[in-house]
């Protein structure tokens, strides 16, 4: 038995002793990674900058070195930001050592707005006569094909297809279901558009809600189509036949169609770069990712420390508190946006929202920073995918908004949920509750039991005041009268291109466009860029992958794409207190 003890106490020590060393390894290796993160990259000659498209593109890049880093998997993939992909467009137009760019499609959707930014960008790019390729070898999503037509060809594997058939937007309903379990949901909502409570409530679209979606859905195909109608020299008409018959299911028929210029496989794709970026047969390629790219210096980018524009990235839902990476913290925000309010060196302030809305408190306290900021310097909004409801509602104070014609915004309007779960308890789970109160409704909210009518009648009054808040800042901040909101709120979802002609937006533009905007409106040419909030230093950064990020890997490689079910649920647990939000989860597709 001591023996048995012995071996086991030496075999657990050296295995403390390992694990103690190994951290200590890795921890020097990451080390090492910082420290050489942000050296400058050189390239060479007749290199090829490739952008991976249908992949996840976050506004804001991290630079942080770990940020790629996978624990759990032990990959090291890093994503650039939109801000990143739009500056490396730009710098490489005028790089003598780049000649071209690759677009690498993946499957996964970017948002319309964003991918039109990028759009933009390369159709820019080609004015200095550089080439611009597209690739797939699966399936070209809609998303990317409208990309892709930015290019100079258009080419897929022949086993490929592209998926160009129009826009469908599904909604998902859980009131039968509650009602199978038992739960009540209890609504309270001020805008006959405000579909966000609709799923609990009904088992299909009011006909409101309908006609909004059909004016969103087909002023986003509106545009796609006009712009792919320029760049390819097919007529509108023409593509909205191809889309309805589904033509380019069949490789062949997308050829056929002049949907795509050629039908090739990735050895012929490499032998075409080759002699476009005048590279011999016998060598190699030289691709370029965004991230080394990123690490490139710019001979041409002059900077001041005198004059700075903060841009201050608000993307994701809007919550109460500090919130985390992933979302909008009304409090961490506010202070955000207070020091660079009070920071002399800042000229004006950039504020990039890409969220649906959330918590109207929330969206309430960052609002009033913005509108203390613009008392002073030039606040400049710039929509991204989403700035709707909450996410509008901290646009309002801003002197200039610019949105994409593909955004989602507007959306003005409220509500509150408060479940019922009485029924649940009770007759499937055999759980009762009996409440002693001090006074009336000591126990208000409570989710044993349904609302009395005092109590609606509170909650309803309460999204009322909310309500004409919201619209009251709108007019405010719009210069316009409370009833012309009103009319056009109503929780009302509007894209970028009507948001224009209605009054919600100033300008069509994006995020360059809006700092460039800002310079303007600031009266500074020579300026640098400043952006927040302030992301995690490294180390941090590890301990919360050592913690929650893993989690959410686990999750991610078992439930795939579903996933974004998940995402949703916790998303619906952090709703607290009366919402203002965008209608449902709206996925285009």
């Amino acid at each position: 038995m001591k023996s048995f003890l012995k071996y086991t106490l030496a075999t657990i020590t050296g295995i403390i002793i390992a694990s103690f060393l190994f951290f200590i390894v890795m921890l020097a290796s990451f080390s090492a990674i910082v420290s050489s993160g942000n050296k400058p990259v050189s390239i060479s000659n007749n290199s090829i900058l490739v952008l991976k498209a249908g992949v996840t593109i976050p506004d804001r890049g991290d630079q942080n070195p770990f940020s790629g880093v996978d624990l759990l998997n032990l990959t090291f993939s890093p994503a650039p930001g939109l801000n990143e992909i739009l500056y490396n467009i730009e710098k490489a137009a005028g790089d003598s050592k780049i000649k071209g760019i690759l677009i690498e499609n993946g499957l996964l959707p970017t948002g319309w707005a964003t991918t039109e930014e990028i759009r933009n960008a390369l159709l820019k790019f080609r004015e200095n006569g550089k080439f611009v390729i597209s690739y797939s070898d699966y399936i070209l999503n809609q998303e990317c094909y409208y990309l892709a037509t930015a290019s100079d060809k258009i080419y897929i594997n022949p086993g490929s297809m592209v998926d160009f058939k129009g826009l469908s937007s599904e909604v998902m309903f859980y009131k039968k279901a509650l009602e199978k379990i038992g739960i009540e949901v209890q609504v309270t909502r001020h805008g006959k558009f405000k579909g966000a409570v609709e799923p609990f409530i009904l088992d299909k679209l009011s006909e409101e809600n309908k006609t909004q979606i059909k004016d969103y859905a087909g002023s986003l195909w509106n545009q796609v189509i006009t712009d792919i109608s320029k760049s390819r020299n097919i007529s509108s008409e023409q593509l909205n036949r191809l889309a309805d018959n589904l033509e380019g299911n069949l490789a062949s028929r997308a050829f056929e169609t002049k949907l795509v210029d050629g039908l090739i496989y990735r050895d012929e794709l490499i032998d075409t770069l080759k002699i476009r970026s005048g590279i011999s047969k016998d060598k190699d390629l030289n691709l370029i990712s965004m991230t080394k790219y990123s690490k490139v210096p710019d001979p041409k980018t002059t900077y001041s420390a005198k004059n700075k524009i903060a841009v201050v990235y608000a993307s994701g839902i809007i919550v109460t508190g500090k919130g985390n990476v992933n979302n909008i913290g009304g409090n961490y925000y506010a202070d955000a946006i207070r020091k660079v309010r009070r920071d002399t060196s800042v000229k004006a302030i950039v504020l990039r929202v890409n969220s649906p809305g959330g918590s109207a408190t929330a969206a309430d306290i960052i609002w009033r920073e913005l509108d203390l900021a613009a008392k002073v310097k030039p606040v400049v909004i710039s929509m991204g995918n989403y700035a709707a409801s909450g996410g509008y509602y901290i646009s309002a104070p801003g002197t200039k908004i610019y949105a994409d014609p593909m955004t989602i915004s507007g959306s003005i309007g409220v509500f509150g949920l408060i479940p019922n779960a009485g029924k649940l308890l009770e007759e499937k789970l055999g759980l009762t509750t009996e409440t002693v109160n001090t006074n009336k409704n000591s126990d208000f909210p409570s989710i044993f039991r349904p609302m009395k009518s005092y109590e609606k009648d509170l909650m309803q009054l309460s999204v009322e005041k909310i309500y004409n808040d919201f619209i009251s800042k709108v007019a405010s901040g719009r210069k316009m009268s409370k009833e012309s909101v009103d009319s056009i709120g109503q929780g009302r979802v509007w894209s970028g291109t009507s948001a224009l002609k209605i009054g919600l937006v100033d300008e069509t533009g994006g995020l360059k466009d809006a700092i460039k905007g800002a310079a303007k409106l600031a009266g500074i040419e020579s300026f640098s860029v400043r952006e927040l909030p302030a992301l995690e230093d490294p180390y941090t950064r590890i301990l919360s992958q050592l913690s929650g990020e893993v989690r959410m890997s686990i999750l991610k490689n078992e439930l795939g794409e579903s996933v974004k079910y998940y995402n949703m649920v916790q998303e619906i647990k952090d709703m607290t207190g009366v919402q203002a939000r965008l209608p449902y989860f709206i996925d285009i597709h």
